[in-house]
């Protein structure tokens, strides 16, 4: 699946509306109980691009932007304001931000991960698209160094280690990610007297599966 590593541009995604989704089958039994299921794994996150468009300058780099991806065909980086940190965001990025696992001295690598917690519950949601140069890890407590210790994949969210880590060693990391989307539309309607006007387009963006 075509997919560019760059990013859509941060000041306009900034002040764009979107969120989780999830998809849950609901079917309601003849004595009134209720059977709930969900095919999806984890959730998916859906924007509108358009929300940020505060100038006409805006628009043409919008354009830019939604040309080189050919529409809905190539997917790109979406930096989502609400939620693109390790940590809570009154708080700085620390290598213990993330729990990734515990060591076993047999596998070298490790995915990022996000997990969100409400009371006893949890998800951790799989980051792939960290961003470059962020990316901190620790290792039963210490601080490792990039490109010595372990190297990433930004691409794919992948830490890979030096040396397997030792048998529980907690490996922890911290880091600012981006989501993976792609256009959920092959056409953008705009008019100029409109958007003079204060009424910005509609542009659906959908997170992907990478």
């Amino acid at each position: 699946m075509a997919f560019h590593e760059v990013r859509f541009p941060a000041s306009l995604s900034f002040g764009s509306v979107g969120g989780p989704e999830r998809r849950t089958d609901i079917v309601t039994l003849a004595n009134g109980f209720e059977e709930r299921n969900t095919p999806w794994a984890h959730g998916r996150r859906r924007y509108d691009a358009g929300l940020g468009l505060r100038s006409l300058d805006d628009l043409e780099t919008l354009i830019a932007f939604f040309e080189a991806r050919q529409g809905q065909l190539i997917g790109f980086r979406w930096k989502d304001w609400s939620d693109y940190r390790s940590c809570a965001p009154s708080d700085d990025i620390s290598d213990s931000d993330q729990l990734l696992g515990v060591g076993d001295e047999l596998l070298d690598t490790w995915q990022l991960t996000k997990t969100y917690r409400s009371g006893a519950f949890s998800y951790a949601r799989p980051v792939s698209k960290p961003v470059e140069g962020s990316v901190r890890v620790s290792l039963g407590g210490d601080p490792l160094q990039e490109g010595v210790d372990y190297t990433v994949d930004h691409a794919s969210g992948q830490v890979s280690f030096a040396h397997p880590p030792d048998v529980g060693a907690e490996i922890r990391a911290g880091f600012e990610f981006d989501v993976p989307v792609r256009f959920d539309t092959d056409r953008i309607m705009t008019s100029i007297s409109n958007f003079q006007a204060g009424e910005a387009p509609n542009i659906p963006v959908v997170e992907i599966r990478v």
